[in-house]
């Protein structure tokens, strides 16, 4: 790939932005995280993914270049509803994705971080979505993402002003889960969550995606409906006894993901 690599160690799969010098999203780009997410659907063994970039950023933004050869507004359109696409398959993947943010993520970059289920930043790690200093608005639906985790009134600031935040603000409104003060903490933030991640049953954690996708929308009724629909099916399944047995018996349980 030209844009990013995957891996992958144990139960964990990485995805390495590397689009050198600000890891700037482009269609390619996009259309390589769709591919990695392939794989990664398809491979049994991997139950969490970390995304993160390559060199001084996580992604600095869209890439602007790339804006100078698309013409007329249909098809600025169909540049942004291809990657609210793919981002809305991030974040309805169903094995966790976890964003390790450094130096910045703006633009684009921000909205490839929103659509994942956790993000871990560094402390002095920029945030926001400056398209409005270029004329523009967001395009892959950070105006949408933004105020669910930071509330209205601070999204309109973000947005309105174009001025980022550091890490700890990011942390402490909520848009980053937790905040590190250096790279090597970050990336061991990231793993050591996607492994404890990876360590549940996979059929469990599907379903708990799936019902955090119904909290997300705000549809309260009809998520707590097929909350006591994958409870019994959890509870019939293989792990769900065994995590049960596991409990009584006080050993860790043996997941066989079905």
């Amino acid at each position: 790939m030209a844009y990013l690599s995957y891996s992958t160690e144990g139960r964990v799969g990485t995805v390495l932005l590397q689009n050198a010098p600000a890891n700037a999203l482009c269609s390619p780009m996009i259309k390589e995280i769709d591919s990695a997410l392939d794989h990664f659907e398809e491979d049994p063994k991997v139950k969490a993914i970390v995304i993160r970039g390559e060199g001084r950023f996580f992604s600095a933004g869209a890439d602007i270049k790339e804006f100078t050869t698309v013409k007329g507004e249909q098809a600025f359109a169909e540049l942004g509803a291809y990657g609210q696409r793919v981002f809305d398959r991030i974040e309805q993947f169903s094995k966790p994705i976890i964003a390790a943010i450094h130096g910045a993520a703006l633009g684009g970059g921000l909205e490839l971080a929103m659509a994942c289920h956790i993000r871990i930043v560094t402390d002095t790690a920029k945030l926001g979505l400056p398209e409005l200093q270029l004329g523009l608005v967001p395009g892959f639906a950070g105006s949408q993402r933004l105020p669910r985790y930071v509330g209205v009134p601070k999204a309109a600031e973000l947005l309105l002003t174009s001025e980022p935040i550091n890490g700890k603000e990011a942390a402490q409104w909520g848009l980053a889960n937790h905040s590190a003060e250096s790279n090597e903490e970050l990336i061991e933030k990231a793993y050591a969550l996607a492994k404890k991640a990876a360590g549940k049953s996979a059929v469990a954690v599907k379903s708990a995606l799936e019902l955090l996708d119904y909290a997300r929308n705000n549809e309260f009724e009809a998520g707590s409906k097929k909350e006591s629909e994958l409870f019994g099916k959890a509870f019939a399944s293989h792990d769900g006894q065994e995590g049960i047995q596991a409990f009584i018996e006080k050993r860790k349980p043996n997941f066989q993901d079905h």
